[in-house]
């Protein structure tokens, strides 16, 4: 049975998609097997895994609605053991048409569910913001990873993403638990990033990956090449970033291979 992760933080720009692109394609050339469902009308992790948004013919829009099932909107990626639910701009029609539903929170639980024992992990990219498609996901989701980009107000978007996860776990989802915030763009040249890094570390009451994701020229190309930094450039920076951090949650997972068990021992 798959484990589910909704990569979720509304402030836009902090590396949400960017984490939910290159951590399954991680986690998938580790023999993970990984669907990577796109839940963001804007389509990035669609077009950033090498899939033309516009063209696609069934979406999650579509499995939403129930114009088709899950599995006939499961695609492959040029990553074996990947594969993708795509989105595009339709999906924002959802949130009009789910409105009024019965039990429209529970909508893409009950869809994800039917693929849940195909797959090793299933990562939910969230869109920017706490609408009904980001609470469909902390609903049906195990878990969830927050991105937080190194700047000034960082603290302040996690707070109320956090009041956001006890609020779903409170009443909707009590099995919801938080694995961690992962810090992106951290600029190692400056004083801020360490100190936004030991802010959080110092006032955050959840766990928060020792894996860091820096601010890389390579990372931020390769989505427009529609792959992965781990096939993009696999000796840059951001990959081996993004290869440590699916290390460390294989292992907080217990389902590290044991020749990787070395490389990173002190999650907490």
């Amino acid at each position: 049975m798959s484990k589910i992760i909704a990569i979720a933080n509304q402030k836009g720009g902090v590396g949400k998609t960017t984490t939910s692109i290159n951590l399954s394609a991680a986690l998938a050339q580790k023999g993970m097997k990984v669907l990577c469902v796109d839940s963001d009308p804007q389509g990035n992790a669609t077009s950033g895994l090498g899939i033309d948004k516009n063209s696609i013919e069934s979406s999650l829009y579509q499995v939403l609605i129930d114009e088709c099932g899950i599995r006939d909107a499961i695609i492959p990626t040029n990553i074996p053991e990947l594969s993708l639910v795509a989105s595009n701009v339709n999906l924002a029609g959802a949130e009009i048409e789910l409105i009024g539903t019965q039990e429209q929170e529970y909508i893409m639980k009950k869809k994800i569910e039917e693929v849940r024992y195909d797959f090793d992990y299933i990562l939910i990219d969230c869109p920017p913001s706490l609408n009904i498609l980001t609470v469909n996901a902390m609903t049906c989701a195990d878990s969830i990873i927050v991105p937080i980009q190194c700047e000034f107000y960082a603290l302040e978007g996690l707070s109320q993403l956090l009041r956001t996860v006890e609020l779903v776990k409170a009443r909707l989802n009590q099995d919801l638990t938080v694995d961690g915030v992962v810090f992106t763009m951290f600029d190692a040249r400056t004083n801020l990033s360490t100190q936004v890094v030991d802010d959080v570390k110092n006032n955050l009451p959840h766990p928060v990956f020792n894996s860091v994701i820096p601010r890389n020229v390579r990372l931020a190309e390769a989505p427009s090449h529609g792959l992965p930094i781990s096939v993009y450039d696999p000796r840059s920076a951001g990959a081996v970033a993004y290869s440590d951090l699916a290390e460390e949650l294989m292992i907080k997972d217990k389902k590290i291979v044991p020749e990787y068990r070395s490389r990173i021992t002190d999650f907490k």
